[in-house]
């Protein structure tokens, strides 16, 4: 079980209708199962005085990010649109951070990049963590093999002891084994799987 304190952050990653329900643009399989157990820990952490933030994919209507624009991804989590809502079992309790609002790749919570340059830009995360002098950090959320392991290797590569709540995550699958392979590296990175 996670000990959640006052030096703790948990990162609730992309919990939107576009991911966690089944009518969504982009639905990961298991998505809708996943807001219970999220819920879980958000209510475990504040009851803990722990800090919970929220990412939020938040994309302009045409990037290079979407497969109609040249990218991997169905079109998805368009800024003021529905799929891109929190879903609405989701219990929001904390700041929400934005990404991809500029047409940029938004995996991680902490850096986005542009599809066509490659560079690289921070978002306010590392900040709102820094503020409240955060030393440990548990990432849940949608989807495991993409934006929480994005974001679970940019908090461990910013020196986080992070974890990885397992039961409260679903993934994508875009290529079989994903899921395995996203493990294997996680737990290479150092990040621990729970």
């Amino acid at each position: 079980m996670i000990d959640f304190n006052s030096t703790t952050a948990l990162l609730v990653v992309d919990v939107q209708n576009d991911f966690a329900d089944p009518g969504g643009n982009l639905y990961v399989s298991g998505g809708d199962d996943v807001v219970g157990a999220v819920n879980a820990h958000i209510v475990r952490a504040l009851s803990a005085d722990a800090f919970v933030v929220y990412t939020q994919d938040w994309h302009p209507e045409s990037t290079p990010h979407f497969d109609v624009d040249g990218g991997v991804w169905p079109v998805h989590c368009v800024a003021g649109s529905s799929g891109a809502d929190f879903h609405p079992r989701l219990l929001v309790a904390g700041p929400v951070v934005r990404k991809g609002s500029n047409g940029e790749d938004g995996y991680s919570g902490f850096t986005m990049r542009d599809p066509e340059t490659g560079e690289t830009t921070s978002t306010e995360l590392a900040a709102l963590l820094a503020a409240r002098s955060i030393v440990v950090v548990v990432v849940v959320g949608i989807a495991f093999d993409v934006c929480v392991r994005a974001t679970a290797l940019d908090a461990n590569r910013l020196g986080f002891p992070t974890t990885v709540v397992q039961s409260a995550t679903a993934a994508v699958e875009l290529e079989p084994g994903d899921t395995e392979r996203t493990k294997a590296e996680l737990t290479a990175a150092g990040v621990t799987l729970a």
